[in-house]
């Protein structure tokens, strides 16, 4: 079903000798035929869009112990057993099951409005038939913390801080933690609820969800997001100077009692002659139960299972072993990769670099290198390669995997960042906008192109990522 060009087709393959010496820090000419051959043929195929329309169409929304999430599990086997993966195998992960429910703000005094809300990942319910309180406004989480203990009883906290945009992000740590700290702060505070502005930069009339986090010992509130008109509109009738009242009515919940059950799903490619060294590319499978995840992180799943299946093309399998890590539970809580830590614990050694996509809808522009000080000069030899493709070198080297996969440049394992433009991610970040359209088809061939050079480079150059 996946229209590829044949690598056979591109170059003819003759053996070479191979060495994992320390002083092979460069590719050899094959080698650097072999990657011309990838650049060619991935950035002419479209198998990563295919996945993503796939997992988008045919799945869907994936959240964490969802019928969606199971269906993810089953359906990213199958696509790696399709796609010629040597081996294939899924590792159970466990964590509860949130369920969204309904949620339902409005405006009582002294201007009626009904506003677009969704509650918070996480948030307990309100109690039956919902609750109504004055608003009590701050214009970030630090004024919030500022206000005196149990100042706020009998009121609902609201945070309208508004994210900025920037083309790598950053504007998303400023404002994350109103939704996942800002409900222990309130409740520190006394109030019986918090509504924040969605941790967004759109001007859509949708409200962006998230996970939020309770603290032991502190009263649990209710907690929802806004869509930044909508709390435009609510700072519009604060700022007229009268109390302003307002209904709010969820029904989310946990149970407890449920243990959710979901898995990393895990694919290789095992090299040659190093099977044991592991190069490792990954994005995580689950999403969020609104839109169909298919930036969040499909995107991320088409790419890295694309990059494999295009280098296990080649006649010649890569000397080491290119592993796809699809991790479960991301979204909730980084579950999937706290579980991958704990059952590969003694394996940590053998990975020897790794990079996540989890972040952008853009095209690279930046690759930064995490690596030994000694193997700088082979990420600069690297760098030439992808130049072509319209991406810099940064001139740091402290880079650190994303998402899931910085657990495991935390235990050690040299990675790689690369850049992507992100500057309109968090118009459709965690939303019913994060769906198939938004998937630019000619920047998927670059992202995918990008991580296919980098797991062979990586698996076939005979660099020790670690000196």
């Amino acid at each position: 079903m996946f229209s590829i060009n044949p690598y056979v087709l591109l170059i003819t393959i003759v053996g070479v000798g191979f060495s994992f010496a320390a002083t092979a820090d460069v590719l050899d000419n094959q080698q650097k035929q072999e990657l011309k051959a990838l650049t060619n043929s991935t950035m002419q195929s479209d198998l990563s869009y295919q996945l993503v329309e796939s997992l988008t169409t045919e799945v869907g929304h994936r959240l964490m112990g969802s019928e969606g999430d199971k269906k993810s599990i089953t359906w990213a086997v199958k696509k790696m057993q399709s796609l010629g993966f040597d081996k294939v195998w899924t590792e159970e992960v466990n964590g509860t099951f949130w369920q969204r429910g309904d949620a339902q703000v409005r405006i009582l005094t002294p201007y009626p409005q009904e506003l677009v809300s969704i509650a918070l990942g996480g948030s307990i319910a309100t109690a039956k038939g919902g609750l109504s309180a004055e608003v009590a406004h701050f214009e970030t989480l630090a004024d919030l913390q500022a206000a005196p203990d149990n100042s706020l009883a009998g009121k609902i906290a609201f945070i309208s801080y508004r994210m900025d945009k920037y083309i790598t992000g950053r504007g998303y740590g400023a404002a994350v933690g109103a939704r996942v700290g800002g409900a222990v702060v309130a409740a520190k505070k006394g109030a019986s609820a918090l509504i924040i502005r969605s941790v967004g930069t759109d001007n859509n009339r949708i409200a962006h969800t998230g996970i939020m986090r309770y603290q032991d010992g502190v009263n649990k509130i209710p907690a929802v997001s806004v869509s930044n008109p909508d709390a435009d509109m609510l700072v519009n009738q604060l700022n007229r100077g009268e109390p302003v009242s307002v209904y709010l009515n969820l029904t989310s919940h946990t149970d407890t009692k449920v243990v959710a059950k979901s898995a990393n799903v895990i694919g290789e490619i095992t090299g040659s002659e190093f099977p044991e060294e592991i190069v490792s590319i990954g994005a995580h499978l689950d999403s969020w139960d609104v839109g169909t995840g298919a930036l969040d992180d499909g995107m991320g799943v088409g790419m890295v299972m694309a990059a494999a299946f295009h280098i296990a093309q080649l006649p010649e399998r890569p000397k080491r072993t290119i592993r796809v890590i699809l991790f479960a539970a991301e979204e909730v809580g980084l579950l999937g990769a706290k579980q991958y830590m704990v059952d590969h614990k003694d394996e940590m050694k053998n990975h020897i670099i790794g990079a996540e996509w989890d972040f952008g809808t853009g095209k690279i522009y930046k690759m930064t290198s995490g690596v030994g000080d000694h193997a700088v000069a082979a990420i600069k030899e690297f760098a030439t390669y992808l130049a072509p493709l319209g991406v810099e070198l940064s001139t740091k080297n402290n880079a650190k995997a994303q998402s899931d996969m910085s657990l495991l440049s935390a235990a050690g394992m040299p990675s790689i960042n690369f850049a992507p433009d992100g500057m309109d991610y968090f118009d459709y970040h965690h939303t019913e906008n994060d769906t198939l359209d938004k998937v630019d088809t000619e920047v998927l061939k670059q992202t995918t192109t990008i991580y296919t050079l980098f797991a062979y480079f990586a698996a076939n150059s005979g660099i020790n990522f670690r000196n």
